[in-house]
């Protein structure tokens, strides 16, 4: 089966690229991962402006309905151009609150997502005890006690500025940081239908980190392609040796495999056909990014040199809303499908 995009989802995406090329997110990614959000959150209105985060949020709260497939073109976007911030906590977020039920909260905090308005973060069972970005995070969700399959669970939020300095660990990935929860949160719902949520929260989220994680990986290919044409060895670009042109090939090949994956677990939505599209993405994106580390040398271990950026998020991404391992287990059906490390 061919997964080929229409002509409004190629101009979408095209539509994002120069938005996020004329961004320079380098520089908001690094002043991201610095403490300072300015650039980083005007970035994120000018996304949202464009109807990313609507794009996961009901038309009843003011977005666009779900539309998958679109989401993870943008996503693929996203991860091309390294952008900082709690994108997939945000859909998750979107997704958790659209359960039947949660009317009273999906009005209170919808319309804010897919506006751009609300930054919002999440942290659900199995996903260890920090939450992405809570330190910008307008509103942070928390789940406690729930499970994946409808079973009990409380789902608690805070809202407003962090009173105090943020409790902020480090990363993989330096733009993702890692905070503890909030104290005081307010209970906003308890039963099953919390459980209900988190299971179609964890699915969407899949499906953006798979989709970010293949944006991040065609970046480093695309990176480390036109770096060994320029580098020189023996009077020749050491992108003529054949061991070289094997591990671009490699990498490459990886990457188009996981790209039908992506999308077409975007059509379906099916909890095995999103964690193999997570695996194999993250994979592809993971293999890549030592193949470019490899291959651009010792100024690929450098902080300072711009493929860094993508090198620290292709590693968090691998394990980030589902190990490997996890991810196996749900599409081989001998494993829950909990797992939604931040990273």
């Amino acid at each position: 089966m061919r997964f080929l995009l229409d002509d409004e989802q190629t101009a979408f995406a095209r539509s994002l690229d120069g938005l996020l090329t004329a961004a320079d997110t380098p520089a908001v990614v690094r002043s991201w991962g610095a403490g300072d959000h300015g650039a980083g959150r005007a970035l994120w209105s000018r996304i949202a402006e464009l109807g990313v985060f609507a794009l996961a949020v009901p038309e009843a709260y003011e977005g666009v309905g779900a539309r998958p497939v679109e989401l993870a073109v943008a996503f693929v976007e996203l991860g091309r151009h390294a952008v900082p911030g709690p994108v997939v906590e945000t859909v998750a977020a979107a997704a958790l609150l659209s359960e039947p039920g949660f009317s009273h909260l999906a009005k209170r905090f919808l319309p804010g997502v897919a506006s751009g308005e609300t930054v919002v973060t999440v942290a659900l069972p199995g996903g260890g005890p920090y939450a992405l970005d809570g330190d910008v995070a307008d509103v942070e969700l928390r789940v406690t006690g729930g499970g994946f399959g409808g079973e009990e669970g409380q789902l608690w939020g805070a809202s407003g500025a962090r009173k105090g300095s943020p409790d902020v660990r480090r990363s993989l990935d330096p733009a993702r940081r890692l905070c503890v929860p909030r104290s005081g949160s307010e209970l906003l719902a308890a039963g099953p239908r919390v459980g209900a949520g988190v299971a179609d929260a964890v699915r969407w989220a899949r499906l953006a980190t798979a989709a970010q994680a293949l944006g991040v990986g065609l970046a480093l290919l695309d990176r480390t392609v036109a770096y060994v044409k320029q580098r020189r060895q023996f009077g020749v670009p050491v992108g003529s040796f054949q061991a070289v042109r094997h591990r671009l090939a490699d990498a490459k090949i990886a990457l188009e495999f996981a790209r039908p994956l992506v999308f077409g677990a975007a059509v379906s939505m099916e909890p095995a056909d999103l964690a193999a599209a997570k695996v194999v993405a993250c994979e592809a994106a993971y293999a890549t990014a030592r193949t470019a580390l490899q291959l651009h040398g010792a100024i690929g271990y450098t902080a300072e040199y711009d493929l860094s950026l993508w090198l620290g998020r292709a590693w968090a991404l691998r394990c980030a809303w589902g190990s490997p391992g996890e991810c196996r287990g749900v599409v081989l059906g001998g494993g829950g499908d909990g797992g939604a490390g931040v990273g």
